[in-house]
């Protein structure tokens, strides 16, 4: 199965992403390991949704994926920069699976930047400069840290603009098979590779030897003929096996004749059907995270250890060419000795670079460095070749015990790791039996329901969303309601200007049961309604208006006699099922519900019982509940041996 875009790929995402320039940066969600999603405000056609999902997929998302109502540092950071930027141009670095998008502010003009090689990464860079990076890491070659110079990525090999003698040449200097040689020297990857290779009707496992220069002009005819579909003429195809899906291509691949595929109408759309597989897959595995933080420190760990062998062993060979290149190495070391003790360091480095393979000096530490025997070295010219050579041994066989300790540590996190993943089929079974949470809304962050004429009613759970959601969401054309008791929330009524009778009172019913009269099992209640200008965050001379709390000015439109009771049931809203705690008349046309009233049960028990019955996570339910004790008095329930009264 396939687990990353390649190159190829990203030429097609890049040929549709063509389409958004000139459209609006809007927001931008991160979460997870490595998600980030860029909402766009697409010109004439809404919003678009670009995806960089696990930092390896980068698409225009067919289904708008669920974000997280709080956003992240990152998520955050990127929002100041990048709200509503102007998108430019979007291009592919050469060949490789890089994707540069041109960013315009009026005081700014940035690059955003996804990497999809390695673990992956996008990037937010101003004139050559990182501004910021989902994944903060040092290479051997280069930074991804805010501040840093942007080091763009060692090129390889790119067979979409490399001529036909170019080709050739590349070709013959590998010394294996065609199939390897096209997939590594030649930069196409294992699929498109064997994809060329049976067009130009060319045995992929024969021997680069034996291959014929007529052999070549095929292959390389073969290569451009499929690098020109994907680029301008995309059949974006999905391949299955014993119907599952296996792979996907901007092309028709004839690898996979007599496999069944499925046609779609851009890369974007295949690689979220793609990718829905894959995600249906990875909730049925589940992954313990103790297995994961393991695995995490033994690929550093690895990285540790390859990092100081490979230390060790350059340091091996700087000592080994000194020995080989002796007198070369010498009579540089003697002749820099005897002149330190004459010139001054000035005159002494200005002699020393005029030797051809001397490329830096520093007198201040009698160091020079020098390119010898093809290798670059740095020496102390007031030691002999032997002393130096000694150094350079033993600085190597301490880098070599580090690398020792590193492999103990590294032998005892895989032990670890061992032992964790015995217990993994126990961990699996657990996760399999776990209720799922319902998709979460920008309304779950307070208390809601919605009316059967489809309005979103929006009330505040503490203090703190009290003020948001006055101050964010009411506005002219709403209602403000709140019940006449202190402590109460603040309840909006979306369009509640145009709201009928019936609605008005719904809504201050809600308030009151959401409000410390439930606390104190009141068997009835009376709230009010108003309009948005006659709620003021402005005290009075004298007064003071706490946190959570409004002044409300003029007539107030009472309802009285409202009962102390909500509905809990299952609804469906923009085809996903939600658990809603609303007023009973809101429920008639539900076939699933249950009416509470306060009670003596706690609400924390009745909050497990009830999630039980709706087979959701018991945190989902205890948001909705009104506050204190609750009782159940009526279920309607679509099985025959569930309706209790």
């Amino acid at each position: 199965m396939k687990k990353e875009m390649s190159s190829f790929d990203v030429r097609s995402i890049v040929s549709e992403l063509s389409a958004l320039e000139n459209s609006h940066m809007d927001k931008i969600f991160q979460w997870g390991s490595g998600n980030v999603l860029f909402r766009i405000n697409f010109t004439g056609e809404g919003k678009k949704d670009l995806f960089f999902m696990d930092r390896k997929w980068l698409y225009l998302a067919p289904d708008r994926p669920d974000t997280p109502i709080t956003p992240t540092s990152f998520a955050t950071f990127m929002r100041k920069y990048l709200d509503n930027a102007r998108i430019g141009k979007t291009v592919q670095m050469g060949f490789d699976r890089v994707v540069i998008m041109e960013l315009f502010k009026a005081n700014a003009e940035y690059q955003l930047i996804f990497e999809m090689f390695g673990g992956g990464n996008v990037l937010l860079v101003l004139d050559g400069k990182i501004v910021n990076c989902l994944i903060h890491k040092t290479y051997r070659d280069r930074s991804t840290r805010p501040g840093e110079d942007y080091v763009i990525p060692k090129g390889r090999f790119d067979p979409a603009t490399a001529a036909e003698d170019e080709f050739i040449t590349q070709f013959r200097t590998s010394d294996a098979d065609t199939v390897r040689t096209l997939a590594t020297v030649i930069n196409l990857g294992g699929q498109y590779a064997e994809e060329v290779c049976k067009r130009a009707g060319i045995e992929k496992n024969t021997k680069q030897e034996a291959i014929t220069d007529d052999d070549l002009k095929r292959l390389y005819a073969s290569m451009h003929t499929v690098m020109e579909h994907a680029a301008n003429d995309n059949q974006p195809t999905v391949f299955l096996k014993d119907g599952k899906m296996i792979d996907l291509a901007p092309v028709n691949l004839s690898i996979y004749e007599g496999d069944e595929s499925i046609r779609f109408d851009t890369m974007s759309e295949a690689i979220g059907a793609y990718l829905k597989q894959i995600s249906d897959i990875k909730e049925e595995e589940y992954v313990d995270p103790e297995v994961e933080k393991l695995e995490k420190r033994i690929s550093k760990q690895e990285e540790t250890v390859n990092e100081y062998l490979e230390s060790c062993d350059d340091l091996k060979k700087h000592a080994d060419v000194l020995y080989a290149e002796y007198q070369k190495t010498d009579e540089l070391l003697k002749v820099l000795c005897q002149q330190s003790q004459k010139l001054t360091w000035e005159k002494l480095k200005e002699g020393a670079m005029k030797i051809p393979y001397v490329k830096s000096m520093d007198p201040s530490k009698n160091m020079v460095t020098a390119e010898i025997g093809g290798m670059t070295v740095t020496l102390d010219y007031t030691k002999s070749l032997d002393a130096n050579a000694s150094d350079i041994y033993q600085k190597g066989k301490e880098i070599g015990e580090k690398a020792s300790r590193a492999k103990e540590a590294l032998d005892e996190s895989r032990s670890e790791l061992e032992k964790k993943l015995k217990g993994i089929n126990k961990a699996k079974a657990i996760a399999a039996t776990k209720a799922q949470p319902t998709k979460q809304f920008w309304f779950d962050r307070y208390k809601w329901f919605i009316t059967p004429a489809g309005k979103m009613v929006v009330a505040g759970r503490d203090a703190h969303t009290n003020d948001n959601v006055v101050k964010k969401h009411l506005k002219e054309g709403d209602i403000f309601a709140h019940a006449d008791v202190h402590g109460a929330p603040s309840v909006i009524l979306k369009e509640g200007a145009k709201a009928t009778p019936k609605e008005l009172r719904e809504v201050c019913q809600f308030a009151l049961a959401q409000s410390k009269s439930w606390i104190a099992a009141l068997s009835e209640g009376t709230a009010f309604w108003v309009f948005p200008d006659q709620v003021s965050k402005t005290p009075n001379p004298g007064e003071f208006v706490p946190r959570g709390a409004f002044i409300v000015r003029g007539k107030r439109n009472y309802e009285h006699h409202l009962p102390m009771e909500l509905c809990i049931g299952e609804i469906d809203y923009q085809g996903n099922r939600k658990i809603m705690c609303g007023p009973t008349d809101v429920f008639k046309e539900c076939v699933k519900y249950m009416i509470i009233r306060p009670g003596r049960e706690k609400s924390g028990r009745m909050a497990g019982d009830i999630a039980k019955e709706f087979q959701v996570p018991e945190e989902e339910i205890s948001r909705i509940l009104p506050p204190g004790n609750v009782e159940i008095v009526k279920k309607v329930w679509p099985h025959e041996d569930a309706p209790e009264e």
